[in-house]
């Protein structure tokens, strides 16, 4: 844990991501980015049938690409399930200062991020998404794995809503904060 809470942070009203709510957004995010990886399997599979054509192939390239869409997605909603994981999900409050991003479950248990660990933030309607740093190549197991971990990353974020916030100098603040760390887009 990080030093004594500073005296002018931003205080939260205590909140809990909800699991369902984690994946649904962690899928959209993965599959509006990746979608294009789905198309490889398909094309690959299909490419025999270019010169043979059998609906056994068609076949065959349609479901090996659902297995594929079924396993990222599973790969997602995974992180809810393993222990890693567990720390999204509880019960906490924030105290959001120039500093740090205190995550306590009581007065004495919690956890700090820098700002440096924020790769970036999002203002969505219902709050701030703060995207977690991925881990950098050192952090990662080398060969093969190592390119598959980098690949198919899961993304790590904290949700914010608005109303977990006591007053809107609160969310004028938290928005300062992020734009003076340059993590909030214009």
């Amino acid at each position: 844990m990080a030093q004594g809470a500073n005296p002018l942070a931003i205080r939260t009203k205590k909140y809990q991501l909800d699991k369902n709510d984690y994946t649904r957004m962690a899928l959209g995010q993965v599959w509006s980015k990746s979608w294009w990886q789905a198309l490889i399997p398909l094309v690959l599979f299909l490419l025999p049938a270019i010169f043979s054509f059998s609906w056994w192939w068609v076949a065959g390239a349609i479901i090996v690409t659902l297995l594929f869409v079924l396993l990222r997605s599973a790969q997602v909603m995974s992180v809810t399930q393993v222990e890693q994981g567990s720390p999204l999900f509880e019960k906490l409050t924030y105290e959001v200062d120039q500093r740090q991003i205190l995550l306590r479950r009581n007065e004495r248990e919690g956890m700090a991020l820098t700002w440096d660990m924020i790769e970036r933030a999002q203002k969505k309607d219902s709050g701030y998404m703060l995207w977690l740093q991925p881990p950098n190549n050192a952090q990662l197991p080398g060969g093969w794995k190592g390119w598959v971990a980098r690949t198919f990353q899961v993304p790590v974020f904290i949700h914010m809503p608005f109303r977990i916030f006591n007053s809107p100098n609160d969310l004028k603040l938290m928005e300062s904060y992020l734009r003076r760390k340059n993590l909030l887009a214009e």
